[in-house]
């Protein structure tokens, strides 16, 4: 087993259950929180007044779109590579993957105007295929729903400082990360090198957090008794778990594709959005780091409470429950907001944290709870990267839709009506899903069912 001899691991494997855990999802927050820049601060800049080869298509809608494109093709082939990805890869892969993506944000700076695009898109592919090995250090464990709930929190908290990140390299002041003004060596910067410059300033950083979680032991026995034992899923079993529950399954990506396409509008847009709501960056200079601290901890406390019930039936009910009110509040967040109720920033905030109520589930926790249910061998990457890669796709088409065809609207008009759509359509789905997995009986009759 990999790491079999540090001195670190040995120690982690003897340790206290809260030591081992503060360690892993302190170790898993940080880590994945900086590959965040490597992957946001782009969306800093709003490339105002720039089109797309002459079209209709707003510059930065490119840009967003054609990193989407690269984690939606990472997607697809994640459910292959991720799926059966070994124990002793993963750290050198993640390792190789962000430095590529740094390589292509240099290249996103440097290239002529008409390959900017393709260096955002192989930006894009390599971060879409490190998640899963994230998840891999975690899952399958007793306390993987904490665990992984901590990694997912990373991801919403880290969007909004990234993003305020880059706000601060193009007016060249102090860096603001979770409440510290770090001292900036760069002076301001263009739009199209500051994403390749907050890469490279948390470089360090997160290579010695990304090292710290690869010192993690494997699972205990006790963890694979409670949670089924984790295993590199082929294309037999991959296909024989789409066969068994592919109703399901059906269900909860459809909610999911309109799920990502909220988020990834929502968040790639917020800079605009924003704005458009009375909130501009002179006066507000921490705004987005604020609103998604807020929406992580109040993901983080919801979902902290899924790992108090230990039966897994009754835990992947609580889990379709949660996902379904993150979507009644989208909608009714929406409503208020348009009556006039609550301001622009309530209305952002409370959105987001009905948002990530709903899609955090699928990324750590629902999962992982469906296979220890079912007690159907494999890994929960599978089904992560299945979801994934029909969301992304459905995001693309959506945000050149926009562009295209609604053009009239504006981000925050936009964002409104589609919020009334997915609460309706996401709640619909979800639950019909619920319904759908709580009738499956555990040990069902597949070979693949231990």
């Amino acid at each position: 087993m990999l790491n079999s001899g540090s001195r670190l691991t040995r120690w982690l494997g003897s340790a206290p259950a809260s030591v081992l855990n503060s360690y892993a999802v302190g170790c898993a927050f940080f880590a994945y929180f900086f590959v965040y820049a490597f992957r946001k601060p782009f969306l800093a800049a709003t490339y105002s007044g720039l089109h797309f080869a002459g079209s209709g298509i707003y510059l930065k809608t490119a840009f967003v779109v054609s990193q989407i494109l690269g984690y939606t093709v990472a997607k697809y082939l994640g459910v292959k590579l991720n799926s059966e990805a070994t124990r002793s890869r993963r750290l050198p892969a993640i390792i190789a993957l962000v430095v590529i993506a740094e390589l292509a944000l240099v290249l996103f700076g440097a290239a002529p105007p008409e390959w900017k695009v393709a260096a955002i898109f192989f930006n894009g592919l390599p971060l879409g295929l490190v998640w899963g090995l994230f998840v891999q250090y975690l899952e399958g464990r007793r306390t993987s729903d904490f665990l992984l709930s901590g990694l997912a929190c990373s991801f919403i908290v880290a969007s909004g400082v990234f993003k305020d990140v880059g706000r601060a390299m193009l007016a060249g002041g102090p860096l603001p990360m979770l409440g510290i003004q770090l001292p900036n060596p760069f002076p301001a910067l263009g739009e199209f090198w500051m994403p390749a410059a907050a890469g490279l300033f948390f470089a360090p950083a997160f290579l010695f957090v990304i090292w710290l979680l690869d010192q993690m032991p494997e699972p205990t026995l006790a963890d694979r008794a409670a949670r089924t034992e984790r295993e590199p899923m082929g294309a037999a079993r991959r296909r024989q778990f789409l066969r068994t529950y592919l109703p399901g399954i059906v269900l909860l990506v459809v909610a999911y594709v309109l799920l990502t396409t909220f988020r990834e509008y929502r968040d790639n847009y917020m800079v605009e959005i924003l704005d458009q709501l009375g909130y501009s960056y002179a006066a507000n200079t921490s705004i987005m780091t604020n609103i998604e601290l807020g929406v992580g901890l109040g993901v983080l406390g919801v979902m902290s409470l899924l790992f108090m019930v230990k039966d897994n039936r009754r835990a992947l009910v609580a889990v379709f429950f949660v996902i379904a009110a993150g979507f009644l509040l989208i909608g009714i967040a929406t409503l208020l907001h348009a009556r006039g109720t609550i301001d622009g920033f309530w209305w952002i905030t409370l959105i987001g944290l009905g948002g990530y109520m709903a899609y955090v589930p699928y990324n750590s926790v629902l999962f992982d709870r469906l296979m220890a249910s079912t007690h159907f061998v494999g890994t929960a990457v599978f089904a992560i990267y299945l979801a994934d890669s029909a969301g992304y796709t459905g995001s693309c088409v959506v945000q050149l839709g926009k562009d295209l065809f609604a053009s009239q609207l504006s981000r925050a008009k936009f964002l409104q009506a589609f919020c009334f759509l997915i609460a309706v359509v996401g709640t619909v789905c979800v639950s019909a899903g619920g319904v759908y997995f709580s009738r499956v009986r555990q040990g069902s009759e597949q070979s693949g069912v231990k």
